[in-house]
């Protein structure tokens, strides 16, 4: 625990909303928020080397099944677990799905590091395949726009995305309290998005804490130059790096229709605006490849995005949508629903990729991020909170490293304690609602991080791989396989294996109905599809 007077400046509103939101009344409505994580794994092989065989039918269909499906890939197995009110039964499921999929992959292993293993020429990389029917046949060319336009290996970087929501009665309860005008509706967008901006000048945090990636196997970057240094024949790395994932050398970041795109989160209809731009807006260098070679779609079209998934973001803004409904659709109707934080990687020290600690720390955070004041983010700030995110996935553990804050030097180690301090608060709301001090302890975990660097999971990765001569490959090929070993030493119940292969066959009985009852030729589906006009939207 830290010391009771915090020597930080709380601002007015975070302290009013705590103390709001702790009165006994108020308290169980933080138990009424969701979350649910995704998690990515590559199939490989007992040797390293990718599974190149198809998605495996007893997982059911890619397309269908709402827990197990693919990602990029074929091979990039998808984990998704139903949205849960607490964290210990998003794990459970998290854990359990794991398990079912050991029952149900054979030999093979989950990849537990989020750069990928060896991988085969990229040709030989399977794109992911959904079955016969319009939509299935979409995700596919979708996928294969992707491949053309950033390459199949950098589809096949695994990550975790963490969905987060407060109870709508939440946000009730402040705008009544704050007599703030305008509908439900819409101060709930509003406050989502002020979440959203507070995440984006903060979340350099997460990246020093949990960053994950300061290696990868030399076969990834297939001989183009690069900053890394060498660790070995078949590694490369940065000393200093938390996630080379989240780098400009590695991730999209680096790629020039993507970096055109900046998303505006001061309000819904900017980033609605913004979105919808990037869809309409025709690139030349995708142009020059078509949409169609011989016959077979190569992308769904030659636009700045295919459509609003391809768009890069540590975060997004999110709505459930409803059949045949686009995602900016579904957020232009009916608002935010709950947001979709996308940059922790896999942590290859845990079975399932992600510890309760971080869970925890995590649903702190982004309480506090909610609850925090929020001024708009204009263009010079989105720039140093960028400066500052790029600084920290390339060299946070560098002694005496400084970031930007409001055009100023600053600690980085100094900042970061801060920061704890008033995520602290959160905490302490949590765990005054959740009758323990999980929530805390969980907090003072990463503030010994911030204390001592070699803590950090980077740092533990590069120590392993110094004392013991692996290489990143060796590395977390034998992760994964003392992982598998451990989930496999803990079979299912016959129950739980029941109910899941149920689902598998259940999804796969949809997708043959789908398909047996769709009419119409996918050329004409397309057409309709590209009828869609993002700016027609009534925000």
């Amino acid at each position: 625990m830290f010391k009771n007077t915090p020597s930080f400046q709380t601002t007015d509103t975070y302290a009013r909303r705590l103390a709001l939101l702790m009165q006994p009344a108020h308290r169980p409505l933080l138990l009424k928020g969701l979350q649910g994580i995704e998690k990515e794994s590559l199939r490989v092989r007992r040797d390293g080397m990718l599974g190149l065989t198809p998605h495996p039918t007893a997982l059911g269909s890619a397309l269908i099944h709402a827990q197990l499906t693919t990602d990029y890939s074929e091979s990039l197995l998808e984990i998704i677990t139903p949205a849960q009110h607490t964290s210990d039964v998003m794990l459970e499921q998290l854990d359990m799905l794991h398990r079912y999929v050991y029952e149900s992959i054979g030999d093979e292993l989950l990849w537990n590091a989020s750069m990928p293993c060896v991988l085969p020429p990229e040709e030989q990389i399977p794109i992911a395949q959904y079955g016969t029917s319009n939509i299935g046949r979409l995700k596919h060319v979708y996928r294969r726009g992707l491949a053309l336009r950033y390459g199949k290996s950098m589809q096949c970087i695994a990550g975790i995305h963490y969905n987060f929501s407060l109870h709508e009665d939440i946000f009730r309860l402040l705008q009544q309290h704050e007599r703030t005008d305008g509908s439900p509706l819409q101060y709930q967008s509003n406050s989502y998005l002020a979440l959203i901006r507070n995440f984006r000048r903060s979340s350099w945090l997460l990246m020093l804490l949990f960053g994950a990636s300061p290696a990868l196997s030399r076969s990834f970057v297939r001989g183009c130059l690069n900053g890394l240094d060498t660790f070995d024949a078949d590694t490369l790395f940065l000393p200093y790096a938390t996630s080379l994932r989240m780098s400009d050398l590695v991730g999209y970041q680096n790629t020039p229709g993507q970096s055109s795109v900046s998303a505006d989160y001061n309000n819904l209809d900017n980033y609605l605006n913004t979105v919808a731009n990037a869809i309409s807006q025709p690139y030349p260098p995708y142009k020059q490849l078509g949409t169609k070679r011989n016959g077979e779609w190569l992308q769904i079209n030659t636009n700045v995005l295919q459509m609003e998934n391809e768009l890069y973001s540590t975060i997004r803004p999110k709505r459930i949508t409803q059949s045949g409904e686009r995602p900016l659709h579904a957020l232009a109707s009916r608002g935010v629903q709950y947001i979709e934080v996308r940059l922790l990687d896999i942590d290859p020290f845990e079975a399932i990729g992600i510890s309760s600690n971080t869970a925890r720390f995590l649903e702190a955070y982004l309480l506090y991020c909610a609850l925090d004041e929020s001024p708009l983010l204009y263009a010079a700030e989105h720039i140093e909170a960028n400066n500052n995110f790029a600084c920290v996935v390339m060299q946070a553990r560098r002694p005496g490293l400084e970031l930007s804050r409001d055009g100023r030097l600053v600690s980085l180690q100094d900042w970061a304690i801060e920061l704890l301090e008033k995520i602290e608060l959160a905490a302490v709301l949590l765990d005054t609602q959740d009758g323990g001090g999980r929530y805390c302890a969980a907090l003072s975990a990463q503030r010994t991080k911030v204390e001592n660097f070699a803590l950090t999971p980077s740092a533990r990765i590069l120590d392993d791989m110094n004392t013991t001569g692996r290489s990143f490959i060796r590395f977390a090929l034998e992760q994964s396989a003392k992982h598998a070993s451990a989930m496999r030493a803990r079979p299912l119940s016959r129950e739980m294996h029941d109910h899941y292969a149920t689902l598998a066959v259940r999804s796969l009985q949809q997708q043959n109905e789908i398909e047996q009852a769709e009419l119409g030729q996918f050329d004409q589906f397309m057409e309709s599809y590209h009828a869609y006009t993002p700016h027609r939207i009534n925000v």
